[in-house]
């Protein structure tokens, strides 16, 4: 049995489909070249069926990243393994179909309504079509853990018959327990035709905390490949984290047979904070690995023991996996060099154009603040270029408030070469703001969220406004914004929501034309 496990990071993916954490495909196309680099060994880059936006960013990540395995989800429907099919074309024989079906019994019955021999049926030519286009095709019987293990070892069996080279068998809904995760896999291993010749890989949701713990049982039962998202964002309670897999494993080599990953570790935080910044979701203080505190120590004693020995109460040295590389901040005396430098250091990959314009920026910034940190710089790129196309865009923002004034805001947006421009009162000039822009473009959102962050520290820092928007159809629409004055950064977080709904409506959905049966679903 190998010992290397491989990385099968599925953000784009299942990580995407968190409520309020899509992306576009420049973003997209930013958090895949960061795996690229962070040395993730498939990439699972979307389920192109469901929208041309996925069928895009799927056929353009297969484009242009090298290296990794681009895998595209798919239902065992025709349609949606053709999609996948012409959408991981581009990366030749590293591309992947992965087909799934559920297969417990609570599914047969109330999702599909049919016997386990329709649902082997269906599991076998879905895996026969996929197999036709791509030599990799991975096979997973979605909710396994809740699958009766006879059933589940005899279409694991057909699978591979079928062609299946991967089998992933997920804790869907994160019901197991490690050892009941495990013993599935030890049980499966052993007693379906063939598994020897396949991968067996996790695929777990942390609905229970217990992502990790079972992918880390899996792998101690023989799986060799673990599906995770960076931060752990994903469906519900979300996915097991892939930095708390990773290093879990290396940290732990002796308690899981000396297997190890191919993840190069410092770039780790890196990933953490790309993806936080692409998504909008902020990660908490006290998580494991990549949090604010992960490494911090305010105890006296635990203190006292770092500074005579590190090891006393750290088990992994930060520097192993990205924190405390040294930060060399810019001013605004700073040249467009050192700024393109910094921001390819910090992963961005940006045309000459959007440098200009990000230098643009951090040129009036620097005006503003003694020092433009890296935080500060990604915060700019952010705002400035990896936004959704702008139907809409800030060209002037005024307001009025105070504790004897009414909140009254005045906004001028430009729409294409024309500019309109209205004035509204609020609760608050953030809300005036927001109810102005309303006005002006005629799309009444209702904040659900709204999330101020100072990028920095000190009275200088810049503001940076995450906000999700409802636009009446109950889809959580996120949009972020940045400024030094956090009313305009308000402004410019809720008209990026603005334009991110507005092409978002303009994308014809490719899901639609899917077949009726299964139906549609979220995957493994």
């Amino acid at each position: 049995m190998s010992d290397t496990v491989r990385i099968f990071d599925t953000t784009l993916r299942d990580g995407e489909q968190c409520p309020g954490a899509s992306m576009n495909i420049r973003q997209k196309m930013e958090v895949a070249r960061q795996l690229e680099r962070l040395g993730a060994d498939i990439i699972e880059a979307g389920f192109p069926v469901i929208s041309d936006g996925d069928f895009q960013a799927v056929h353009q990540i297969a484009t242009e990243i090298q290296g990794p395995v681009i895998a595209g989800l798919a239902r065992c429907v025709p349609k949606d393994i053709d999609a996948a099919a012409e959408a991981v074309k581009p990366a030749g024989n590293r591309g992947r179909i992965h087909v799934f079906l559920g297969t417990s019994k609570i599914h047969r019955d109330f999702k599909f309504g049919k016997a386990q021999d329709e649902i082997l049926r269906l599991a076998v030519e879905g895996v026969k079509r996929a197999r036709g286009y791509v030599e990799d095709v991975e096979f997973s019987p979605e909710d396994a853990s809740r699958t009766e293990l006879d059933f589940l070892a005899k279409i694991v069996e057909a699978a591979i018959a079928a062609g299946a080279t991967t089998i992933n068998m997920p804790d869907t809904v994160g019901y197991a327990t490690p050892e009941e995760y495990g013993r599935m896999f030890k049980y499966v291993i052993e007693n379906a035709k063939g598994a020897r010749d396949a991968i067996f890989s996790a695929h777990c949701h942390d609905d229970l905390g217990l992502a990790v713990a079972n992918s880390l049982a899996a792998v101690q039962n023989g799986a060799r490949q673990v599906e995770c998202t960076i931060n752990g964002i994903g469906e519900r309670a979300g996915n097991a984290s892939l930095e708390e897999v990773v290093m879990a494993l290396r940290t732990r080599r002796d308690c899981f047979g000396g297997v190890d990953t191919k993840v190069n570790a410092r770039e780790i935080v890196k990933s953490s904070r790309l993806v936080s910044r692409m998504c909008g979701f902020l990660v908490q203080r006290n998580k494991a690995i990549v949090g604010a505190n992960a490494f911090a120590h305010s105890a006296g004693i635990h203190q006292d023991g770092i500074l005579k020995e590190r090891s006393t109460y750290e088990i992994i040295d930060p520097k192993d996996i990205g924190w405390g590389d040294t930060e060399l901040p810019l001013t605004k005396h700073s040249g467009r060099h050192a700024m393109a430098v910094r921001l390819k250091y910090l992963g961005y990959h940006l045309s000459e154009d959007e440098i200009n314009q990000v230098f643009d920026r951090f040129k009036q910034i620097g005006d503003q603040k003694k020092f433009v940190y890296d935080d500060d710089l990604a915060a700019l790129v952010e705002d400035q270029t990896l936004q959704p196309k702008e139907f809409y865009s800030l060209d002037y923002l005024n307001v009025v408030s105070g504790t004897s004034a009414v909140p009254t805001a005045t906004v001028r947006l430009k729409e294409g070469e024309t500019t309109k421009q209205d004035a509204h009162t609020g609760d608050g000039p953030v809300d005036a703001a927001l109810k102005a822009v309303d006005r002006i473009t005629g799309r009444r959102g209702a904040l659900q969220e709204y999330q101020l962050r100072s990028v920095t520290a000190g009275k200088d820092a810049i503001g940076e406004v995450t906000v999700k928007v409802d636009f009446g159809d109950g889809q959580m629409v996120t949009g972020k914004g940045a400024s030094t004055d956090i009313v305009v950064a308000s402004a410019r977080a809720y008209l990026s929501a603005v334009n991110r709904r507005i092409a978002m409506d303009k994308l014809p959905n490719r899901a639609q034309a899917a077949p009726a049966a299964p139906t549609a679903e979220a995957g493994p």
